[in-house]
């Protein structure tokens, strides 16, 4: 399942630049050249807006944290896209703060904003909140997250969270020789925070591939710990996976001279870090370490899979989803056909949200140089 990383970052590469309407130029990868993309890209959407615009427009983006490298990066690439689109940008982040974010989101429909992106804390908190823009007649894109019980949303942009589990799920049977291998492996698992409606599919699409095993015996959950809300984690947070962890040490007696640990599938690189914490204290090394995924390609989970602390990330390039979602919001705003590429999935409880899914991409310590050359990282943020 695993793909040819290089190349396909090519295409996500060119991806960007067509859907925002610029010739795509081949040639070797490097930061500078990758550079140049994002830059033509956002170049690109500001020609888009500019050209039909009669106004200048202002969108609220709605973040959930700023406790999160990833988030972090999905509001600055958002923000630097927008603006070089010629668009107002009001950017804010709620602290996993449910009141906070509503708060927030009343500022922005209170302040004139056109068009609103949100990435919700909790999934099903807003439906108040957005029946005010709904009456404003205010375009509500969500982002990454579902937004559920409301027909405030307009469309939704996302990356195939599926498809991530299923990577996830792959990895371990490949690396573990699960086809082949006789077994018992043991395995724990790890995902998100409940309220995150993308849980039901990180989740989902790894147990797809691995559930079989499971079934057959060639894998084992010790603790017996794996329906989905048992293995969540409050916010994601790193501690919160790490506290979780450390009893499972305990309670299962693993070790590096005790019961073996073999995989612990992780949804996300925030819950990996955790674990990767207290398998390291338990004396765990790189010589013992269990297989651990994550997703997101954080730095700290760059740096341990350097270290052999984890095994394997998802990427989602996370500018790949921000020009998209320029690029859906002049589309509305122009009155234009909002491109989308799933409209049978995702149901909020009210209907069906019209959907563009991003491709992920598995990702191992083989593939870093990559992040660099794309001009992801620099070299010296993964040293």
């Amino acid at each position: 399942m695993k793909k040819s990383f290089g190349k396909v970052i090519a295409i996500v590469l060119t991806g960007m630049l067509l859907l925002l309407g610029v010739p795509a130029c081949t040639g070797g990868g490097s930061s500078a050249s990758s550079s140049a993309a994002s830059s033509a890209a956002s170049s690109a959407a500001s020609s888009s807006a500019s050209a039909s615009a009669e106004k200048t427009y202002k969108v609220g983006i709605s973040m959930p944290t700023k406790s999160l490298q990833r988030w972090n990066q999905d509001g600055s690439n958002m923000e630097e896209m927008f603006k070089a689109a010629g668009y107002k940008v009001d950017l804010q982040y709620a602290e996993d703060d449910v009141p906070t974010q509503i708060n927030q989101i009343e500022n922005m429909i209170a302040g004139g904003c056109d068009v609103l992106v949100i990435a919700a804390i909790n999934g099903e908190s807003l439906t108040e909140v957005l029946e005010k823009a709904k009456e404003k007649s205010i375009p509500v894109i969500a982002y990454d997250r579902l937004i559920m019980d409301t027909d405030a949303v307009s469309y939704y942009a996302t990356f195939d969270n599926w498809m991530v589990g299923m990577f996830q799920g792959q990895y371990i049977v490949d690396q573990l020789d699960l086809k082949n291998a006789k077994g018992p492996f043991n395995i724990e698992f790890f995902t998100g925070d409940p309220p995150d409606n993308n849980i039901k599919f990180f989740y989902g699409g790894a147990m797809e591939i691995l559930q079989p095993y499971l079934d057959n015996g060639t894998l084992v959950c010790p603790s017996g710990q794996i329906e989905m809300l048992t293995v969540a984690t409050e916010k994601w947070k790193t501690e919160n996976a790490q506290a979780r962890m450390e009893n499972l040490i305990s309670s299962q007696s693993y070790g590096p001279t005790k019961t073996q640990l073999h995989a612990v599938m992780c949804s996300n690189d925030s819950t990996a870090q955790g674990v990767t914490n207290a398998l390291v204290d338990a004396g765990f090394t790189a010589d013992n370490f269990p297989v651990i995924t994550g997703q997101d390609c954080d730095i700290v989970s760059c740096k341990n899979m350097k270290a052999g602390l984890q095994a394997m990330s998802v990427f989602k390039d996370t500018r790949t989803l921000a020009a998209q979602v320029v690029k859906m919001t002049t589309q509305i705003l122009n009155g234009q056909t909002v491109d989308v590429n799933d409209t049978k999935t995702y149901d909020n409880g009210t209907g069906i949200i019209p959907t563009f899914l991003c491709e992920p991409l598995s990702f191992t310590v083989d593939d870093m140089q990559t992040l660099i050359d794309i001009g992801y990282y620099t070299p010296e943020q993964l040293k």
